[in-house]
């Protein structure tokens, strides 16, 4: 039997400790991440260890193995210099990939330009806008409140999943069938949180605000996203398939799942889940947007401002009782190394996704494995964050 690379075993007794949540994956946030809704703006940087190629080309070499199949990295450092890259299994060199959640910080951008547009207003409820889908016992939940998950919105429901049945994932069902099947799953089911009371991490809060934008604008939310994030900044390999698009462009890996071949799937999720991009294009929007090039100053500080509210109980996303999500969509993880980094994982069928970066950019990476469904990746993710940003006491040992 081959040996997993050390690396990742000093990282599957923290890993181990994370959670799975729909289209995303958790990740541990340490006792030192602060309540506060202002982030640190240069303390990360201050204790950033050296980048260490090595330990990721360790990691990757283990690759594949019976839980993940193929995997790729890009770690950049500052504003120069060319970034590394690394590649295990069958996955080709500016592979394309489905990046779930990751799609929740693009979402969150095009709402936070109309902010500033004056065109949403942040504080407003929700049934301003669409009143024919928020039920009256929702009448007090707001714009700001749905894009920093402390709506109180009922759980997903009707989406595709196993119970389904052979095929599972090429399954489409429409955003307002996702919100309303949410909403009548919920009748009876017990009193729901106060708004802006405890941050709970859902998906239907996202397919509402796509849904919201497409009523403001009158626009569909791909051309929106496209005339606003995509085209602006160039990327060329992303997109927002359309929902009977169940392809992805060359080159990509071939993700199995369950013996299954995923490769083809339902973009389903929409703007809670359904983009595809490579590590380039990701790269480059994350630079954009912690860089301001996104949004005024206003809407730029909102982007990173984090709820000063409890974590609800089952919320697997923030440990300690702390919220971790920001109006911009991204997640706040502070390692056991006590580096600060910004960003978003997620997940499809096949695909585990993320992107971090330090806020002031000193590092990024970006991140695409390919889980068989074998057993979790999440022991994985822990340990490319570990190897991307320095290595973390928990790997010390």
């Amino acid at each position: 039997m081959r040996r997993r690379p050390s690396v990742l075993c000093r990282s599957a007794v923290i890993g181990m400790a994370l959670a799975a949540v729909t289209a995303g994956l958790a990740l541990p946030v340490s006792p030192a991440a602060a309540a506060s809704s202002r982030p640190s703006q240069g303390a990360a940087a201050a204790r950033l260890s050296p980048f260490d190629p090595a330990a990721m080309r360790e990691l990757l070499a283990g690759l594949p193995d019976p839980v993940v199949s193929g995997a790729l990295v890009r770690v950049a450092q500052g504003g120069s210099g060319r970034p590394w890259a690394g590649y295990a299994g069958e996955v080709p060199r500016g592979a394309h990939f489905r990046i779930g959640s990751v799609t929740k910080a693009f979402t969150s951008t095009v709402v936070l330009q109309l902010v500033a547009e004056r065109r949403i207003a942040l504080d407003a409820p929700v049934r301003r806008y669409l009143p024919e889908l928020i039920p009256d016992a929702y009448q007090e939940v707001t714009v700001r409140q749905l894009l920093d998950h402390t709506s109180g919105l009922p759980a997903p429901a009707g989406i595709p999943g196993p119970a389904d049945g052979p095929g599972w994932w090429l399954k489409s069902v429409s955003p307002r069938e996702v919100v309303r099947a949410a909403f009548a799953n919920a009748e009876g089911g017990g009193t729901a949180p106060r708004p802006g009371s405890v941050q709970q991490y859902n998906g239907v809060n996202t397919f509402v605000v796509g849904l919201l934008v497409e009523k403001v604008t009158g626009h569909t939310f791909a051309e929106e996203l496209g005339r606003r994030v995509i085209r602006p900044l160039g990327l060329r390999d992303t997109s927002l398939p359309a929902a009977s698009d169940t392809s992805i462009a060359v080159p990509h890996a071939r993700p199995r799942l369950g013996g299954d071949e995923v490769t083809e799937q339902s973009p389903w999720a929409w703007a809670e889940g359904g983009m595809i991009s490579t590590a380039a294009d990701l790269d480059r929007f994350l630079t954009a947007l912690f860089r301001g090039r996104l949004l005024p100053p206003a809407e730029q500080r909102l982007a990173f401002t984090v709820p000063d509210v409890a974590s609800a109980p089952d919320n697997k996303n923030c440990i300690n009782g702390t919220a971790c999500f920001s109006i911009g969509g991204l997640m706040r993880v502070t390692l056991d190394n006590g580096v600060t980094v910004w960003g978003k994982t997620g997940s499809q069928p096949g695909w585990t996704t993320g992107m971090f970066a330090t806020r002031d950019l000193t590092r990024r990476v970006v991140y695409s494995l390919n889980p068989t469904g074998a057993a979790s990746e999440r022991p994985y993710v822990m340990a490319v964050l570990n190897a991307a940003f320095g290595d973390a006491a928990g790997d010390r040992g």
